[in-house]
């Protein structure tokens, strides 16, 4: 097993590459995003036992669930964010025949297969510095900030979550030459 960086590692084999980025770990943001998680259940279980223990007009019972509906919605992203952090994971295979990719917590987690006769136009996004995109993707309860994209079939794929410049680079020059090659010998 090869590295780039810290979060990066690949196995390079004959007929295919496995790529495995893990997202940053630092056990402070993770503490902390388990006290938010912690704290966000703990208010709705209050919420939701208000409501059927307490005696509550119409109007009240209407307010609590229009709460209630977004206490779930932001429960399931801080959730589903605070789970990245702990077991989170993006796989890549290049075969011969395509580029596998798979976001996983723990084992949970689909991979679909991209075909290299529909890949197009790969390229690596990297924001400026100090700018607004920075800024919001370094916030531990946001997912995104992938770094290299693709069009597949008129849709837009991003792979490499939050990774830092120089990662980034080195991911986009090992997948771009991985498949090259792959090409090269379905060619010959």
């Amino acid at each position: 097993m090869k590295w780039i960086g810290n979060r990066i590692s690949f196995v390079d084999e004959k007929l295919k590459t496995t790529i495995v980025i893990r997202p940053e770990t630092s056990i402070w943001i993770q503490a902390i995003m388990g006290a938010w998680v912690a704290m966000w259940m703990v208010i709705g279980g209050t919420v939701i036992w208000s409501i059927f223990t307490m005696m509550l007009s119409n109007q009240e019972k209407i307010i609590l669930y229009v709460f209630l509906s977004f206490w779930f919605y932001y429960a399931i992203r801080v959730m589903r964010s605070f789970l990245w952090l702990r077991w989170g994971k993006e796989l890549l295979k290049i075969d011969e025949v395509a580029l596998f990719y798979k976001k996983s917590i723990k084992s949970y987690g689909s991979s679909k297969p991209y075909y290299f006769e529909n890949i197009k136009k790969i390229s690596l996004d990297i924001p400026k510095e100090r700018s607004l995109q920075i800024a919001w993707e370094s916030s531990p309860w946001i997912r995104g900030g992938e770094r290299i994209s693709f069009e597949y079939m008129g849709k837009v794929v991003k792979i490499g979550q939050k990774l830092n410049e120089k990662d980034a680079k080195l991911l986009f020059q090992l997948v771009t030459k991985k498949i090259e090659e792959r090409l090269k010998k379905r060619k010959d």
